[in-house]
């Protein structure tokens, strides 16, 4: 576990978060209330069954999804409830996301997609400490897979492709849906040790997981069931 400072300013702030889905005359009920806030330097990792919720969060948080009650701030900026232009713009700004169904553009290779996400930011923030694109690679150990298509990597090796692409910004926040699923125990401690470098630095990082290690280098652990915080 590292040691986050508990008098760090919160970089990421979700209220009350509702989300609900209809199929006919059936509605289930993704996320019922869910309230988190995350710190700079802070890993927390988000555990919990199939179904529970996990990945529906993860998507309000990234403002990929919009939640139908409450809301989401990342960095003092709005996040849920705006038009999906202005999301987009406050993700790519501040945002890294990895999910698992992946955020790699097929007809790019590595270096190219890499490149995409940072001109979507539009301009780095002054703070901001930018590696360049071999270096970023080096980090998730794809250093010679620069101008590898998606479909020729390994789907471990599409994830640390994905981490990558998520850092591509040195964003404030990392959101990242089972960063490690397909690693190997070495490749998976190397990612760990980045992710912690990345809190270190000063990023809020926030994990779901079923990894016992990546539940073992979190800060705070919290634990969804059938949509709510276990408390």
């Amino acid at each position: 576990m590292s040691q986050a400072d508990s008098s760090a300013p919160e970089i990421l702030t979700a209220h009350d978060l509702y989300r609900f889905y209809r199929s006919g005359e059936e509605e289930t009920l993704a996320l019922r209330g869910i309230s988190l806030s995350l710190r700079r330097g802070e890993t927390l990792a988000v555990i919990g069954p199939s179904g529970s919720g996990k990945s529906t969060l993860l998507a309000c948080l990234a403002g990929l999804d919009e939640p139908d009650g409450g809301y989401v701030y990342v960095g003092g900026e709005r996040v849920s409830h705006l038009p999906e232009a202005a999301r987009a713009q406050v993700r790519a700004r501040r945002i890294g996301v990895l999910l698992q169904s992946g955020n790699l553009l097929p007809h790019l290779d590595l270096a190219a997609n890499i490149l995409l996400a940072r001109s979507a930011a539009r301009a780095p923030r002054p703070s901001s400490h930018q590696p360049d694109t071999g270096e970023l690679l080096d980090q998730v150990g794809l250093g010679a897979r620069g101008r590898a298509l998606s479909r020729e990597l390994a789907g471990g090796e599409r994830a640390r492709a994905g981490l990558a692409v998520a850092l591509a910004n040195d964003p404030d926040v990392l959101l990242a849906d089972e960063p490690t699923g397909e690693l190997d125990g070495p490749t998976e401690q190397r990612i760990l040790d980045l992710l912690q470098d990345r809190a270190r630095r000063g990023s809020g990082v926030l994990l779901v997981t079923h990894s016992r290690q990546v539940v073992r280098i979190a800060d705070r652990v919290i634990s969804l069931r059938d949509g709510r915080i276990r408390r």
